[in-house]
């Protein structure tokens, strides 16, 4: 059987799947899914082929869709992610979304809008059958035993004695980044903005931060040990010690599983800002990051966008953009970067104005694979057999 490259798009005023073989040449693009909703994610689960959205809407709330047919029809969540209405540990309220709970716990789609979403949503491993994990906006962790028909908080990193000294990034208080330890059944990561790193190693009993070295300039303690503001984290499955994260305050990789990073953009890189980064399918050292000039000009480099390759573990960087606009003010988020598994390798990008890049030949060259899209959120990619 032929392989068919899906890539699943969310954007502000719905969903896009787009479909192509493996040449990747000619796609074709699906009906909208979840038209004037906002998708912050889709996902496929390897596994069982079933996919998984994060969708949120200005009047009905957020909430968790599947699909067994790619997209076709989905049905909703049975239970949505429920907020408990007071700390775990029984301390009172300190943080905004406590503020908003009601007796015996308060649905995701009951909180009004700006306080809460469903960020992203992450397969299990192969050894967890059947279990799925989300991120949501305020920071916390939920854990679906049931394919995504339920969903329960993670009260191990829900109670943290953090928590009341975290605050909201720009994006909102978000949990964005969720990494399983594919060699450690009980080791995964999470990342947020604000929060920083956070690593358990006793399958989400406990949490602890991982930030050393780890800048946070808005901060009056430039190297707290938590509270920075990352954007995002990536992984690759070969080699499960090796960290890379795109912070608000540069690019950094950890050797050692996030015991402590390395700067990998000083000096060697225009900017210290930007959102997305991935990494190769097939090249653990071989990574992609899209800068913007700063904080404050959230938009491409000197007005020239371009993506940043690393083959080296972010030793040396190399602008590649060939394809790519000359000139375009763009602004590329944290889940709108991915890849396809080919060795010469897919590399996907959306913009908020609209226009999906995508590279065949591992980012040499670039083409414009759609164009006049609703501003782009995330974008991921899966190859089926």
């Amino acid at each position: 059987m032929s392989k068919q490259v899906k890539v699943f798009v969310g954007t502000t005023k719905g969903g896009f799947v787009f479909t192509s073989d493996a040449a990747r040449k000619k796609w074709q693009m699906s009906d909208i899914q979840f038209k004037s909703w906002n998708v912050m994610h889709m996902q496929l689960d390897p596994r069982d082929q079933r996919l998984h959205a994060a969708v949120n809407h200005n009047v009905y709330g957020p909430t968790t869709h599947y699909s067994d047919d790619l997209g076709k029809t989905w049905t909703q969540a049975k239970q949505v992610p429920l907020l408990p209405r007071a700390s775990l540990s029984g301390r009172p309220p300190s943080t905004v979304e406590e503020a908003f709970r009601t007796e015996g716990g308060e649905s995701l789609q009951s909180i009004p809008e700006k306080m809460i979403k469903v960020w992203n949503i992450t397969p299990g491993r192969v050894e967890e059958p059947g279990v799925l994990y989300a991120g949501a906006q305020p920071a916390s962790l939920f854990v679906s035993r049931d394919r995504g028909e339920t969903w329960q908080i993670n009260e191990g990193f829900y109670d943290h004695p953090h928590r009341g000294t975290l605050f909201p990034g720009n994006g909102g208080f978000c949990l964005h980044t969720i990494m399983l330890d594919p060699s450690n059944l009980k080791r995964m990561y999470i990342a947020m903005s604000t929060g920083g790193c956070y690593r358990t190693d006793d399958g989400g009993q406990t949490w602890k931060p991982f930030n050393k070295n780890v800048r946070a300039d808005f901060s009056p303690d430039k190297f707290p040990e938590y509270g920075q503001c990352v954007h995002k984290m990536a992984m690759h499955p070969s080699l499960p010690n090796l960290l890379y994260q795109q912070n608000h305050c540069g690019v950094y990789r950890s050797d050692n599983a996030g015991e402590d990073w390395i700067d990998i953009g000083e000096g060697k890189l225009p900017s210290r800002f930007g959102f997305p980064i991935a990494v190769h399918p097939t090249d653990p050292k071989t990574i992609y990051i899209v800068l913007e000039e700063s904080d404050e000009f959230r938009m491409s480099v000197d007005g020239k966008f371009g993506v940043w390759r690393s083959r080296n573990a972010g030793e040396t960087w190399q602008r590649i953009s060939e394809g790519l606009p000359e000139r375009a003010y763009l602004d590329v988020l944290r889940e709108a970067m991915a890849t396809d598994s080919f060795e010469d390798a897919g590399i996907y990008i959306g913009s908020n104005t609209g226009q999906l890049f995508y590279s065949r030949d591992s980012g040499d060259r670039w083409e414009l694979l759609a164009d006049f899209l609703p501003p782009i959120q995330s974008v991921e990619v899966a190859v089926i057999e």
